[in-house]
């Protein structure tokens, strides 16, 4: 099951008290101060598990709590610090404190790269024993100090699928058929609207030395970014993608008017992604009678020079140009890294 959304809440651990304690031995009838500071107490920590791609382990346990430290002990012991508590996130996840009433209070992690580590709760500090406390004017003091409670937040977890790639068009435009056959992923098929309702990852094989990620984002239509259809619960997955390949039906009317209103819902959920380096494929050539397609290839070919928009026909059913495809997308992804695309 993919589940890119969770809230929950997360306390790290108290800190141990200090001990208030005097050496009592035989035969040392003036033993001095011995009391040992308090443990700290543990910390809830973030981190990145390359191979997680959802967010399911938080779907039903929503309390995360950290051990707290030990107290000190007589004898100058020490109080043992409380174990941390580890949450395990995929690449792409934000992670936001927040109120009771849900709104975000700041932005506590960005996991975007591969052993990232952050601590989201800091354990309390442990307190002072009495020992610490000696001086020359004081050489028994009684004081000593409880431990520092930990922190408790409430936070909001979303994950961003990061792909090199992400697949986006109206629904039924053969998406999922693509994805699966370029690539390792098993999406669900069919011949009708919505058949994906959630994001899918596939790694593309270009050649044997070669691999790029490319993800097919569940159908996008009309009014998305206001949160029609399934809205912006899917756009958000678009944000991380390097580049992005606009997939249109050769067989439905007015193309271009289809490319631009997907370009104007991505623009209107964030003008940054109206920016993205894209290709324009169009799918299901195998449907145009042979005889017609040339034909129907230079006239679209004709419309989309407005948009300046590069057009690779191909079928996802029969393979058609797909080989060109991946090496055209990783042409693509590989200067858009460099730099040379924007």
């Amino acid at each position: 099951m993919f589940i890119d959304y969770a809230k929950m809440q997360i306390k790290s651990g108290k800190g141990g008290d200090g001990c208030l304690s005097f050496r009592r031995e035989k035969y040392v009838p003036f033993g001095g101060p011995d009391g040992g500071c308090g443990g700290d107490g543990g910390n809830v920590i973030a981190i990145c598990k390359s191979n997680m791609n959802t967010l399911l382990n938080y779907k039903y346990i929503k309390h995360f709590k950290a051990d707290s430290g030990k107290n000190g002990q007589g004898s100058n012991k020490y109080g043992k610090k409380g174990k941390d508590i580890i949450l395990e996130f995929p690449l792409g996840t934000e992670i936001y404190e927040i109120d009771e009433d849900g709104n975000r209070i700041q932005k506590l992690a960005d996991i975007s790269e591969k052993d990232h580590k952050i601590v989201l709760a800091k354990g309390g500090t442990g307190g002072r024993g009495n020992a610490v406390f000696v001086s020359s004017t004081n050489q028994t003091p009684r004081r000593h100090e409880d431990g520092k409670p930990g922190e408790t937040k409430f936070i909001e977890v979303t994950l961003k699928l990061m792909a090199d790639a992400g697949l986006v068009g109206f629904p039924n435009a053969g998406k999922s058929t693509l994805i699966s056959h370029i690539s390792a992923a098993h999406p669900k098929v069919a011949n009708y609207e919505f058949t994906t309702l959630q994001p899918c990852i596939g790694v593309v094989k270009v050649d044997d030395l070669h691999t790029f990620v490319m993800a097919d984002i569940p159908g996008i239509i009309e009014g998305a970014h206001l949160g029609k259809g399934l809205g912006i619960q899917f756009l958000k997955h678009i944000e991380r993608n390097k580049v992005l390949i606009f997939v249109l039906d050769i067989t439905q009317p007015d193309l271009l008017d289809r490319f631009k209103t997907l370009k104007d819902e991505l623009h209107s959920y964030k003008t940054d992604l109206g920016r993205k380096t894209f290709l324009v494929i169009l799918n299901k050539i195998d449907l145009i009678p042979k005889e017609d397609l040339d034909e129907w290839l230079e006239e679209i070919t004709k419309e989309f020079s407005e948009v300046n928009a590069e057009i690779l026909p191909v079928s996802a059913v029969t393979g058609k140009n797909l080989q060109s495809l991946k090496y055209k997308i990783f042409e693509l992804i590989n200067k858009q890294k460099q730099g040379k695309l924007f």
